[in-house]
């Protein structure tokens, strides 16, 4: 039986895909975190309580241990894959490493992506450091053969969080609640930029589908959906599952970067989400024939929104967020009256 350890494990790409490695006779699943939502997985998980911040704690606990596969879940600055290099060469046969697809050239030379698009983005430092901890990890396997794997994930989503372009600093229930009570939602630009949202189920498979997999050693890949809705028609779709009117407004995405206060917009919107974006997944399809994403947008908003309105826990107010929202819509309105 092939071991694979997690740093992480439980959020919402790597939930899924621990539980899937649990459901697969061929792998043991170790987990290394500090175990605060490792109820939500299988119980056949081997758990190792730690900080992987805390370096020579990880080291002493997987003394003698090695494994086939490790993946970090929650590594994003070059210090973090620096002290994961230390800890992990000489102990895997594979080491993933969770970059982004917001890394990806902005502003793109061509909407199609691929894994050559060039990786270049001056909008959004989240960006910049995944680039930064790829170019560690490529020279690390041309000079040593520490043995490599880069997957990009776009905008994954699960049951927990519905996935908008627009949100607050808590996650997009405000918008939803928006929704609900009738009042328009800010959507950037006309909405008619191309996007792709990808099920953590989906994203899932094709990743399990690398692991251990001597096509994946050295190269780097995306996992996305292959299908791809317009900001409009993802909205749309979730207001139809409400039951509701899709009310947008539509702001330009400069004007919501330079005057919104949440979240990054300038690298949220200018760096990713305002870029259209079609994702080629065929060097993936490759290398695991296999992997097909299944779950349809109105699919997966229809799971994702009746877990959300039956637990409050994801019912996360923001209150000032609904207020800039009701600004910023009102003071355009009065722009547009006095010109």
């Amino acid at each position: 039986m092939k071991k694979a350890l997690f740093i992480g494990g439980t959020g919402t790409i790597s939930a899924a895909i621990s539980k899937l490695v649990a459901q697969n006779p061929n792998w043991e699943l170790y987990l290394v975190n500090r175990g605060n939502r490792n109820d939500i997985l299988p119980q056949n998980i081997q758990h190792i309580t730690a900080d992987i911040n805390n370096e020579a704690e990880v080291a002493e606990k997987i003394k003698g241990l090695s494994f086939d596969c490790v993946c970090d879940f929650i590594c994003f600055k070059q210090e973090q894959i620096e002290r994961d290099y230390r800890i992990f060469n000489g102990k895997t046969k594979q080491f993933i490493f969770i970059s982004s697809a917001s890394a990806y050239q902005k502003p793109l030379a061509n909407y199609i992506i691929t894994e050559s698009t060039p990786l270049k983005n001056p909008y959004w430092q989240y960006s910049r450091d995944k680039i930064t901890c790829e170019n560690f990890l490529i020279e690390k396997y041309r000079t040593e053969n520490f043995p490599i794997t880069i997957v990009r994930p776009s905008h994954t989503y699960d049951e927990r969080s519905v996935p908008v372009g627009v949100h607050g600093n808590f996650g997009s229930w405000q918008v939803v609640k928006r929704m609900l009570q009738g009042k328009p939602v800010i959507v950037h630009g006309d909405g008619t930029s191309l996007w792709t949202v990808t099920h953590n189920s989906d994203f899932a498979k094709g990743f399990v589908g690398l692991m251990g997999n001597v096509h994946a050693i050295g190269e780097a890949f995306q996992i996305t959906s292959d299908e791809s809705l317009t900001w409009n028609q993802i909205h749309q779709c979730i207001a139809d599952t409400l039951g509701v009117e899709y009310k947008p407004y539509y702001v330009s995405s400069d004007f919501i970067a330079s005057t919104g206060k949440f979240f990054d917009y300038k690298g949220g919107l200018i760096g990713d989400k305002a870029n259209t974006v079609v994702f080629d997944n065929e060097k993936l399809k490759r290398a695991v024939p296999d992997f097909k994403a299944t779950v349809r947008l109105e699919q997966g908003i229809a799971r994702t929104l009746e877990y959300v309105l039956s637990h409050k826990e994801c019912q996360k107010e923001d209150a000032e967020f609904d207020a800039w929202c009701d600004k910023v819509i009102e003071i355009l309105e009065q722009a547009k009256k006095k010109i």
